[in-house]
């Protein structure tokens, strides 16, 4: 019986995996914590290089753990299936509610190259004067410049926690070369840990890199092998606008069928051919309002 998938197995080159001496790495002294941080940095510096690997939608999926998280810490009961239905499903005039607010600013965060101007469109609340002194505050190497930063911005702003990790992730990323913002430390590092300053604050900026970075590097070759199937299974699509439907999943987190530039009726058809083609998924388990992605 011939499947309905295509072969991929020449679609992608395999990712480099982390060694295991990194992933099971003892933390225990200063020094280890911050040697294992700068190799999962030095390896996701590498594949972050490649054009094979979908860097919108490992930024995308990033965003919503980071919005995830920071709704968790500040006591909300919002996840992040709570999270995509706050922001995908909303309509013209509808408010996403603090929860979505906090899934808009990181998801803002991340699709621009960095600048204090989209800085400031995910952190409208604060002053672009502000944004432009905070994100030059750290000095140093990558994780102290973003450790600085962090410090500097809670200094003057003990509440801000939210522009204090996406300016932190922004100066990291900044001093790595890396021209989009990358959610780490936001995903890395516990609310105990923005309480921190000086030394410690540093130790914990590496440990929640080693951390936060394995979980990016293993995020990023599930997405590489999804989204090398949904490549190869796009050609088998006659649909009008069916090419740029294919480029929204291959950049969005999650897609609802009304935001595909088809008909509604032809949307819905096209993301039922492309579950049955294993090239999507339906995110939400509903029989209406669904969500797609891959």
């Amino acid at each position: 019986m011939t499947s309905l998938v295509p072969d991929i197995s020449d679609a992608y080159e395999t990712l480099p995996h982390l060694p295991a001496w990194v992933t099971q790495g003892h933390r225990e002294t200063p020094e280890d914590v911050a040697y294992l941080s700068g190799a999962t940095l030095s390896h996701l510096h590498l594949v972050f290089t490649r054009d094979d690997v979908p860097h919108g939608l490992l930024r995308e999926r990033l965003a919503l753990r980071a919005a995830e998280l920071g709704v968790t810490h500040s006591g909300r009961p919002e996840r992040a299936p709570d999270l995509r239905d706050a922001v995908n499903l909303l309509r013209d005039g509808d408010l996403p509610g603090p929860a979505g607010e906090v899934y808009l600013a990181w998801r803002r965060a991340v699709e621009r190259p960095i600048s204090v101007a989209s800085l400031h469109r995910a952190l409208p609340g604060h002053a672009l004067e502000a944004l432009e002194l905070w994100l030059a505050a750290g000095q140093g190497a990558p994780v102290a410049r973003a450790a600085g930063v962090l410090e500097a911005v809670l200094a003057e702003a003990p509440r801000a926690h939210l522009a204090a990790l996406i300016l932190a992730d922004a100066a990291l990323a900044q001093a790595l070369g890396w021209s989009h913002l990358v959610p780490l430390l936001s995903i890395g590092l516990k609310r105990a840990d923005l309480r921190l300053t000086g030394a410690q604050l540093h130790l914990a900026c590496h440990r929640a890199l080693h951390i936060a970075g394995i979980e990016a590097v293993q995020l990023l070759t599930d997405l590489t092998r999804r989204t090398a199937r949904l490549r190869a299974v796009a050609p088998k699509l006659r649909a009008k606008g069916a090419a740029e439907a294919v480029a929204l999943f291959l950049t969005r987190d999650a897609v609802a069928p009304t935001a595909l530039p088809l008909p509604d009726r032809a949307a819905r058809r096209l993301c039922d051919r492309l579950v049955q083609l294993g090239a999507i998924r339906e995110l939400t388990g509903r029989d209406t309002f669904r969500l797609y992605g891959v």
